[in-house]
């Protein structure tokens, strides 16, 4: 009986593909022969700096083929999801770049239907989170593009969206509507670009909440890789919803698991 492979694959970007912007060795070869195979595959990124197009433009800056139908990533799942639910009129804390995404709505600070949250680096300051504060306590709900805690820039671990929205969290007294990984509608909007199934994807990444925990609530097949965020030490006290299917040392070991 032949082995039965997963019918589709979501790569994380930051520290499985790319690290701090330059390919992780053995990453072009891999994604090649997962191409030959027929592998349908999404970058699926909780990035929340720049745009669809803009992530697919670093990729292909760094050595990859990627158009922008390849790319999922938090800050255009969230527009997406917003565009589905008929609002219309957002407050956004992203970048100039992530904010493309949001073409067609109406970008405002007065009586927003929806605080929309992504990383804007040092443009976050108190003024900015005060308008947003005033926001939700005047009614508007709290969305999340992502919550990570940190991510590895050029010039080192860098502070990410999560410690902001939850300071927005706290003075407002909502809760977020975290829409990238690991929120399980991410996955289910991956399978639907892709065509199959859940059950039938698998997600490759180096971060044991948002790619592994995510990626099993939701029926995937996980696999971690000792890149990026790894920590040998994280992993041996992880809890049993962050455990992986299997953990690789690389992206280079990824093609195996899909027959290539």
């Amino acid at each position: 009986m032949s082995p039965k492979y997963p019918r589709g694959l979501l790569l994380d970007i930051d520290g499985t593909v790319l690290d701090a912007g330059r390919l992780l060795e053995g990453a072009a070869e891999a994604i090649d022969r997962l191409r030959a195979r027929s592998v349908p595959l999404l970058f699926a990124t909780n990035t929340s700096r720049k745009s669809r197009a803009e992530v697919a433009a670093s990729l292909r800056d760094a050595g990859l083929e990627a158009d922008d139908s390849a790319i999922l990533s938090a800050s255009y799942a969230a527009a997406e999801l917003l565009r589905a639910e008929g609002v219309t009129r957002v407050q956004l804390l992203l970048s100039p770049g992530a904010a493309e995404d949001y073409a067609g709505f109406t970008v405002t600070s007065e009586r927003p239907e929806a605080v929309v949250v992504g990383d804007m680096g040092p443009a976050f300051t108190f003024d900015v989170l005060n308008s947003a504060f005033r926001s939700l306590h005047g009614g508007a709900r709290l969305v999340a593009t992502q919550k990570n805690r940190h991510w590895k820039s050029a010039d080192g671990w860098t502070l990410d969206a999560g410690a902001f929205v939850a300071a927005l969290e706290y003075g407002a007294r909502v809760e977020a509507e975290i829409v990238g990984k690991p929120a399980p509608g991410f996955f289910r909007m991956a399978a639907r670009l892709l065509g199959v199934e859940p059950g039938e994807l698998a997600i490759v990444g180096d971060d044991l909440e948002s790619d592994m925990a995510g990626g099993r609530r939701c029926g995937l097949t996980t696999f971690l890789v000792r890149t990026g965020k790894f920590r040998e030490d994280r992993l041996a006290g992880a809890p049993a919803d962050q455990t992986p299917d299997a953990v690789l040392d690389s992206i280079r070991d990824v093609p195996a698991r899909f027959g290539a």
